[in-house]
């Protein structure tokens, strides 16, 4: 697998990037973030999480997909602070921590229709 574009930069090996850019931890966590969007079950997830809280059967029923692989997707998401999970009686509802990442996903979800055309 080839070294990352980052890997050979000088500047970010030593965790001091360019003056015009952020903090290397700032950056870390913005590629960790992207990286917990960046699968397309990930990426449907918080679309259908942008209204409103759902619990896992309705995540499953809105994209017909496995338990199973929505629940792992869901642990993801989770672990990357991107949803978060509440009981409500034997539910887990899962709701987005920030909806500034949904913004992010429909942004990118337009742009790659864009370029479909």
């Amino acid at each position: 697998m080839p070294d990352s574009p980052d890997a050979h930069d000088p500047a970010l090996e030593a965790g001091t990037p360019p003056p015009d850019l952020p903090p290397r931890e700032v950056l870390d966590t913005a590629g960790d973030l992207l990286r917990a969007l960046g699968a397309p079950v990930r990426i449907a997830i918080v679309l259908q999480l942008r209204e409103d809280a759902r619990c896992v059967h309705e995540l499953v029923d809105a994209l017909h997909l496995p338990q199973p692989l929505v629940s792992q997707h869901l642990r993801i998401l989770k672990a990357a602070g991107v949803v978060d999970g509440a009981r409500s009686g034997r539910e887990v509802l899962y709701r987005l921590v920030d909806h500034h990442l949904a913004d992010i996903v429909v942004a990118a979800v337009s742009h790659a229709g864009e370029e479909q055309r």
